[in-house]
């Protein structure tokens, strides 16, 4: 199964999903958002990449109002959820259903962000698509990935592997959507050391790079 025929299936009920199925999810959401440099009323403009059902792009605009925000993801019907929670403000976002590894901007945006979507790509493309990031960014812009990061030892990952189930299924989290995120997690997951995500962003051309939050399998790389 294709990414895009995944995340179709699930568009439905994605955002509820996360939210169980991401146990740090405010902590790691409300990080990303203080990142951002900028104020409050200023005019940025904003790239979500793999932006699926808007959710990322919208917790941007609950801070920073006068965002314009440009919306890449392959999933139709995940973009579709995204073109109705922000059916107020399109005049502001721009949706792109487009595979994002052909992004091909220069000096555009103020800021990027993604949220569990690139750990899916080839590392090799996981470091151009970095490059191309920092070459989208306008002077003093940042880029801000919540991502997955695998364990650097079989030990740590058998650690956030149990952790992150026995965290689900206290949420409450519906045993068939578990299962379908395991099947899911196998099939299209390809997570990368913090050190070599760290290293690739170094790499692309970024500086005072870190992974500002961290908790078990999940940062948020600045």
């Amino acid at each position: 199964m294709t990414i895009d025929e995944s995340f179709d299936r699930s568009a439905d009920y994605y955002d509820d999903w996360v939210r169980k199925g991401l146990p740090c999810y405010e902590e790691a959401f409300t990080t990303a958002v203080e990142l951002i440099p900028f104020g409050p009323e200023d005019e940025i403009r904003v790239l979500d990449l793999g932006a699926g059902t808007g959710l990322f792009a919208w917790h941007v605009t609950e801070r920073f109002r006068r965002a314009n925000l440009v919306l890449y993801d392959v999933s139709s019907k995940m973009l579709e959820v995204a073109r109705a929670r922000f059916g107020d403000s399109l005049d502001r976002v721009s949706i792109v259903e487009a595979d994002y590894r052909g992004l091909d901007a220069v000096d555009a945006y103020d800021v990027a962000v993604s949220s569990l979507s690139i750990h899916h790509l080839a590392h090799t493309d996981k470091e151009e698509l970095f490059r191309q990031v920092y070459l989208a960014l306008r002077p003093g812009g940042v880029f801000i990935n919540l991502d997955q990061i695998e364990g650097s030892t079989q030990g740590l990952r058998d650690l956030y592997w149990e952790t992150w189930l026995e965290k689900v299924r206290a949420s409450g989290a519906d045993e068939g959507k578990v299962q379908e995120s395991i099947s899911r997690r196998r099939e299209l997951d390809n997570d990368a050391s913090l050190a070599d995500q760290l290293c690739w962003l170094s790499g692309a051309g970024f500086t005072d790079v870190d992974c500002i939050y961290k908790h078990y399998f999940v940062g948020v790389f600045y």
